[in-house]
């Protein structure tokens, strides 16, 4: 069968002899495959295949990733013994004569778990793969596609992992020079090829179909090749800043563009819905074309539809995310659920305040500025809103996956599909609200504090900073602190300085993508921009951030400096913002309500400062802030077609 060696085992626990991926499961013996292609048979006892894997108890089955020495079942040797079978077992490389190119071994011994007994060592890739024959799977769309790419960079042992942006499936391969360049090109759905040195990526352009493209890829290799991290926070990661704090935010903003980028176009979606809904819906200043009701139901219903994207984005987020960390989405998903429950959110309401909050406690709160709302099994706890929030839910995207594996190792097989999810329910949630909640509580609870100050200092200078950095709070979920100061400035003077300033640096994110949007030549991109755009302007940022801006940082600051020049216009002319809708699709908020004082040109100088902003928003980031080359998209349709013009020819 190959090269290998026998093992006589003095115990009951079975443990993987290598790292890789569990590829094959019968009742008496498993297979792994290494990343580096050899495949391991583990075959326990001699004809134990005749007992039905009635001694045996498993914890993997066929997709698992294992580590070596991890637990992954259990044998009953007596059991064996008694049948008058031999309890000796092999540990065979199938492939040998494919793959291996020698296998030093130790000789007889007493060996403890552990401890490595043999070494393998690979042959050369290039003269090791055979060619792989492009095979259909079940008659699937992409399946032809994925097939001939896999034979094309070298076959499935050639491949370590494959990830994808928006346009490309991006390989990371063993040795790219094994790749045929000229026949994956040639290939029927792919614009081109390219190898980035920079990365140490195998780029293959697909167009807006990558993300089917890659999963038929996925289904043909198997899930170790899913890269363990975003491919945003890959890039982070390769091109990472030396300076330890930007390397961290680098790597979260990875995170959290990845995590987001499935749901942008529903958010785009939501966004334009609800703008529309501002414009048919407001009869005082659009009486022209008003007729949607804002007290009917329709208005009720569609209105719903726009937001709940929003609303129950911890739930949209936590699956995304749960995916990108590989934790279990659905127990993400169900946090994120838990975090936006009606009757959870009702706690931090007065009347329903916990009384057991001991006042000792209560003092210090109030001592940091923060009300403890709440207790949980006598522990006094502060709940902020985590509706249209993300961070929180990422935190528990990421931890899930420590404490789902560690759970998934130690409890009986037995037990596991029931307490696995309910503990790292519990467990998971419960580090939510104990640390994720209070801790940004204290942060925009500060945050607020330096807002209030800076507004009672200098509003010119008030505008010039916030205007610049809002946009940095809202990434964090660091602004909802700074929605009461809008709140409790309307109610005692009708108007708000603060939410006038807040209002430019949306309009400056949706400028930035606007940008992006006359300046990129990748389709796929400009239709994402472009969606971003029109959402921003509607007030709804979030497909712009996340879908264009953070993605390609530079968009996100420059887009900044135009908040910045808005805010500081802001300042200057004391404009106010009578009511809560923002960006353009707000303006009628920047009109004085009859009978109430105000500057007659507070409209005027609305229009001035969203123009400046724009056009600043838009320069910087046209000409500082974006390339396609940002993109790593340096092949085209035309290129491809024009090759193959000239190999017909």
């Amino acid at each position: 069968m190959g090269d290998g060696f026998a093992l006589e085992p003095t115990g009951n626990r079975i443990v993987a002899p290598v790292s890789g991926e569990v590829i094959a499961m019968q009742g008496h013996a498993f297979g792994l495959r290494r990343s580096d292609g050899l495949e391991i048979l583990i075959h326990i006892g001699i004809d134990t295949n005749g007992l039905n894997g009635k001694p045996f108890s498993w914890r993997i089955k066929t997709g698992d990733v294992v580590k070596a020495g991890d637990d992954v079942g259990s044998v009953d040797l007596a059991a064996i013994s008694s049948a008058n079978l031999s309890t000796t077992t092999m540990v065979v490389i199938t492939n040998s004569d494919d793959l291996l190119e020698a296998l030093t071994m130790q000789t007889y011994k007493k060996a403890t778990i552990g401890e490595v007994v043999a070494s393998a060592t690979v042959k050369n890739i290039s003269s090791a793969v055979p060619q792989q024959k492009a095979v259909d799977h079940s008659g699937r769309k992409y399946s032809q596609l994925a097939s001939e790419i896999i034979a094309g960079v070298g076959g499935q042992q050639n491949v370590d992992s494959v990830i994808h942006c928006i346009t490309r499936l991006r390989f990371y391969l063993k040795d790219h020079n094994v790749a045929n360049d000229q026949a994956v090109e040639q290939l029927d759905g792919v614009a081109g090829v390219n190898y980035s040195d920079s990365l140490g990526q195998y780029q293959v352009v697909i167009g807006p179909a990558v993300a089917d493209v890659y999963d038929e890829v996925v289904e043909q290799l198997g899930s170790s090749v899913m890269a363990d991290i975003p491919d945003e926070a890959h890039q982070a990661k390769n091109n990472a800043s030396k300076n330890p704090l930007i390397y961290a935010f680098q790597t979260v903003i990875g995170t959290i563009t990845g995590s987001m980028m499935p749901i942008i176009g529903l958010l785009a979606a939501g966004g334009m819905l609800n703008g529309f809904l501002s414009l048919v819906s407001n009869k005082a200043s659009f009486s022209t074309i008003y007729f949607i009701d804002p007290a009917s139901n329709t208005f009720t219903i569609l209105q719903s539809m726009a937001m709940a994207p929003f609303y129950f984005l911890p739930i949209l987020v936590g699956f995304s995310a749960a995916q990108q960390l590989k934790s279990d989405p659905f127990v993400v998903a169900a946090i994120g659920a838990f975090l936006v429950k009606p009757e959870f959110i009702n706690i931090t309401n007065p009347h329903v305040m916990d009384n057991n909050i001991i006042q000792p406690t209560k003092a210090l709160g109030s001592l940091f500025g923060v009300s403890l709302n709440a207790s949980f099994f006598g522990l006094p706890i502060n709940i902020p809103s985590y509706a249209y929030s993300i961070f929180p839910i990422i935190f528990a995207a990421w931890l899930a996956r420590p404490v789902g594996n560690w759970l998934k190792k130690h409890l009986p097989l037995v037990l596991r599909s029931i307490f696995q999810p309910l503990l790292t329910l519990l467990i998971v949630g419960s580090a939510v609200l104990i640390i994720v909640g209070p801790t940004i509580t204290l942060a925009s609870q500060g945050i607020s504090n330096i807002v209030n100050w800076l507004l009672q200092l200098n509003y010119p200078l008030s505008g010039l900073i916030i205007g610049g950095l809002y946009q940095v709070l809202v990434i964090f979920g660091l602004h909802w602190m700074v929605v009461p100061l809008i709140a409790n400035e309307i109610a005692q003077t009708g108007h708000s300085t603060l939410n006038a300033i807040v209002n430019f640096t949306m309009i400056a994110q949706g400028a930035g993508a606007f940008a992006v949007w006359a300046k990129t030549k990748i389709p796929s991109l400009k239709g994402l921009a472009g969606a971003g755009f029109l959402s921003a302007m509607a007030g709804i940022t979030e497909p712009a951030m996340y879908g264009i801006n953070l993605k390609y940082g530079r968009v996100f600051w420059m887009a900044n400096i135009g908040g910045a020049v808005g805010g500081l216009i802001a300042g200057l002319f004391n404009l106010n913002m009578y009511g809560f809708t923002g960006s353009l699709i707000g303006f009628p908020s920047f009109a004085v309500p009859k009978g109430q004082a105000g500057d007659p040109n507070n409209m005027l100088i609305f229009w001035i400062a969203s123009i400046a902003t724009i056009a600043v928003a838009f320069v910087m980031v046209y000409l500082f802030g974006f390339k396609d080359s940002d993109t790593e998209q340096v092949k085209t349709v035309e290129k491809k077609n024009a090759f193959k013009d000239a190999v017909n020819k």
